[in-house]
């Protein structure tokens, strides 16, 4: 498989190397880091992985406007622009989205232009979150589909892979969320665009390291988001 996996950043430094570790295990799989601009010295430890894996590891440093949307941008146009991976992975940094995956995400990639990693195909398949965690995700994914009509049972699930074509139809740039409601923008847009979309369930595991990036301006966004999204495509 020829894979380039989007993995954006921000104080990651103590996961970065292990979830690296687990994607270049995978033949034909290679890595994209997208710092935005770590204190915690994140961006130099992938650096640092590039030199040991040249070819395979890449870091591009961001400046300006911070959000996991903006870096997603930037990271996914790149990814396009290059040319060279088949698929286009989208995996968050924390060890969340075991990259023990990979292989079925791109294998269900083979039928269908973006495949989910779903916690929610067969019942709820989280561990190490609380019960209001669960609660508030599965309660967002019933109002996201509830306003937008999308099917997949995981709306915001960011483990993600596009065919590289399919990918390259869609309105990035145009993209205006800032944090984790990009997830969801980008899902509508492309159910919107007739996109085949499937699914293939993962356990995701909650970050044993470092701080959650989740924040009463995200879920705001997030609770704003579907709404925006229909009277958009409306107008």
């Amino acid at each position: 498989m020829n894979v380039l996996i989007v993995t954006p950043t921000y104080n990651e430094r103590e996961n970065l190397p292990v979830l690296a570790a687990g994607v270049l295990k995978h033949d034909g799989a290679r890595m994209l880091v997208v710092d935005d601009g770590s204190p915690d010295g994140t961006g130099q430890i992938a650096d640092q992985l590039a030199a040991q894996h040249p070819g395979r590891v890449e870091v591009m440093h961001r400046t300006g406007p911070r959000g996991l949307g903006r870096s997603y941008v930037d990271g996914l146009l790149h990814a396009i622009q290059e040319g060279r991976a088949d698929f286009i992975c989208q995996m968050d940094a924390d060890l969340s989205h075991n990259p023990e995956y990979l292989p079925e995400l791109v294998k269900a990639a083979a039928t269908n232009d973006l495949v989910i990693g779903s916690r929610y195909l067969h019942g709820v398949s989280v561990v190490n979150w609380p019960l209001h965690r669960i609660f508030l995700s599965a309660f967002g994914n019933r109002y996201i589909r509830f306003i937008t009509s999308l099917s997949a049972s995981d709306c915001t699930s960011g483990y993600r892979c596009w065919r590289r074509e399919a990918l390259a139809r869609m309105p990035i740039a145009d993209m205006v969320s800032d944090g984790y409601s990009f997830l969801v923008e980008m899902l509508y847009e492309a159910h919107r665009r007739g996109l085949r979309i499937g699914e293939v369930p993962i356990i995701f595991i909650e970050r044993r390291v470092g701080q959650s990036k989740l924040s009463g301006n995200v879920l705001l966004e997030s609770l704003i988001m579907p709404w925006r999204l229909v009277f958009r495509s409306r107008a």
